[in-house]
């Protein structure tokens, strides 16, 4: 079986550094004036803010309340009283926090690079073989945990096999019946509970541990889970750009990660998401692609591209945005790609479900190509913009 795990393409960049606002450097320790830095500066602080930390917030609500809901599938397995609702209830908070899990992959830097949490939490395909062995070691008494899996059998990928189903022609997805043994729901239990931890545990590292609720604390207290040192408070890091104890020299640093982010995303989606299945054989490339039981890998690739959307523009109504730099420098630019980010939008949604299906259409072509054409004005011109330009 061909496999295709996820790793994170970059690492946390930039070393410890202290300078004074007006005086900050970039690579090439050119000085930067007071108003580009004032403009990053602006931006990094609404992006961490109205961006990075609601999506990933977000996201660790969802998997609390799918956990939960995992749990109540055992209990009334137990009590001999499931029914095809609960199953239901629990793929809802699956969607909901996936949908917040793939607006948030143009961030896929910092904590959730350092951490492994990428890899950890979405890996594809589900390894199917050793999730056999894994159940009937567990019917045989076999003691394990979440910790001793691999990737292919944790995630999201993991449980969403666990809650949906296919229609036999493949068209329909539907909540999983309720025919479950004992063994596949303390695996599900288990499996959504690792990724309930790894959800909260992301946003701890982004909002600080100090300033988590009580209840998801708790969470981390009891999976004796701690934020790795040079993660502690990274939207605190991002935002205070060439303080002590930030990775970021200065505020074009983390403008740059911003961007990299970005154009990272807009790459997978466009050359490994749509563009292997696209371009490979389908027998062959299958195993790629992406929430194949819950039909949801369209919506997966639209909410890459919202995220990139939302990183570049902001996600609220004024917020301060690294578009605004580009608009000044480079109109034009800044129109083509808000231009490409509603046109890829638009070329996703056109390919159709079940992607399975469609992956070898003209239609995903045209969509991999949109996406492609973004993925290098971001990589290219956007990036050079930045550094590009200063004001007198």
């Amino acid at each position: 079986m061909k496999k295709y795990f996820k790793f994170p393409l970059y690492l946390l960049m930039g070393a410890v550094a202290v300078c004074g606002f007006a005086s900050c450097s970039d690579d090439d320790g050119v000085a930067l004036s007071e108003k580009k830095e004032k403009m990053f500066k602006d931006a990094i602080v609404d992006y961490v803010d109205n961006t990075v930390i609601p999506t990933y917030r977000g996201m660790a609500d969802n998997a609390i309340l799918l956990a939960d809901a995992c749990n109540e599938i055992l209990a009334k397995f137990n009590a001999g009283e499931l029914s095809a609702d609960d199953v239901k209830a629990a793929g809802e908070y699956w969607n909901k926090s996936r949908d917040y899990w793939e607006k948030s992959e143009a961030f896929l830097y910092g904590p959730v690079a350092v951490a492994n949490i990428d890899p950890h939490i979405d890996s594809w395909p589900l390894d199917k073989v050793q999730m056999d062995k894994l159940l009937v070691d567990i019917h045989n008494g076999r003691n394990w945990d979440a910790e001793t899996l691999g990737p292919g059998l944790l995630g999201f990928h993991a449980i969403e096999y666990m809650l949906f189903e296919l229609s036999t022609d493949g068209t329909v997805s539907n909540p999983h019946n309720v025919n479950y043994t004992k063994e596949e729901l303390l695996y599900l239990v288990a499996v959504a509970e690792d990724l309930r931890n790894q959800c909260v545990l992301l946003e701890a590292a982004w909002v600080g541990v100090e300033n988590l609720s009580d209840a998801k604390s708790t969470i981390l207290a009891d999976a004796e889970l701690e934020v790795e040192r040079s993660i502690v408070n990274y939207g605190w890091q991002m935002k205070n750009a060439g303080a002590g104890g930030s990775n970021y020299v200065n505020y074009l640093d983390a403008a740059q990660q911003l961007v990299e982010g970005c154009a990272t995303i807009a790459d997978e989606v466009a050359n490994t998401k749509i563009g292997t299945p696209a371009l490979g054989s389908q027998d062959e490339d299958d195993n790629y692609i992406e929430s194949p039981y819950s039909l949801n890998s369209i919506n997966d690739f639209v909410g890459n591209i919202i995220s990139i959307e939302n990183a570049y523009q902001g996600s609220k109504a004024g917020d301060a945005s690294i578009s605004d730099f580009i608009k000044i420098v480079d109109p034009e630019l800044d129109s083509m790609v808000k231009e490409l980010i509603a046109e890829s939008k638009e070329a996703i949604v056109a390919i159709g479900e079940p992607f399975v299906s469609t992956s070898n259409t003209q239609a995903a072509i045209a969509a991999m190509e949109v996406v492609n054409d973004l993925y290098k004005l971001l990589d290219e011109r956007v990036y050079a913009a930045l550094t590009g330009y200063d004001f007198e």
